[in-house]
């Protein structure tokens, strides 16, 4: 079984993490992701900042774990947001509406006295509804 081909380093201030990725987020990798994220759940943090600047590739599966970590982590009252995407990953948030999940301003913008800030500060994520579009052209069922 091949290794997956992602680093994941997590740095903690008390209710706040900065998790930095770098490598690849495919098939393989998504469940180490996934694993990741729950775990700052688990360790009661609640504002989960990812920084993607190192990542060279992202897939749906790891687009996925994102959704599913952003989903959890709002319903616990936190927020997740991923930072510095390179331009393909850029492109799939954008493509298929998941740019609410970036951070507009770059990581280092961060001040590092937000790590004290209350859970009830982190901004809580838009509900997406997402509209429906037929699967087959030509008006086929």
């Amino acid at each position: 079984m091949p290794v997956p081909q992602l680093t994941i380093h997590r740095h903690d201030q008390r209710r706040r993490t900065l998790i930095t990725l770098a490598g690849d987020i495919g098939l393989e990798s998504a469940p180490l992701l996934r694993a990741a994220l729950a775990q700052c759940l688990s360790d009661g943090i609640r504002i989960v900042d990812v920084d993607l600047t190192p990542v060279t590739f992202c897939d749906c599966s790891g687009l996925n774990a994102f959704l599913y970590a952003a989903q959890r982590t709002r319903e616990a009252g936190g927020i997740l947001r991923l930072h510095n995407p390179a331009p393909s990953v850029g492109r799939i948030l954008e493509v298929t509406g998941c740019g609410f999940l970036l951070l507009g301003l770059p990581l280092w913008h961060l001040s590092p006295s937000l790590g004290n800030v209350p859970d009830t500060a982190a901004p809580a994520l838009p509900h997406r509804s997402v509209p429906l579009v037929p699967v087959f052209s030509g008006g086929a069922r």
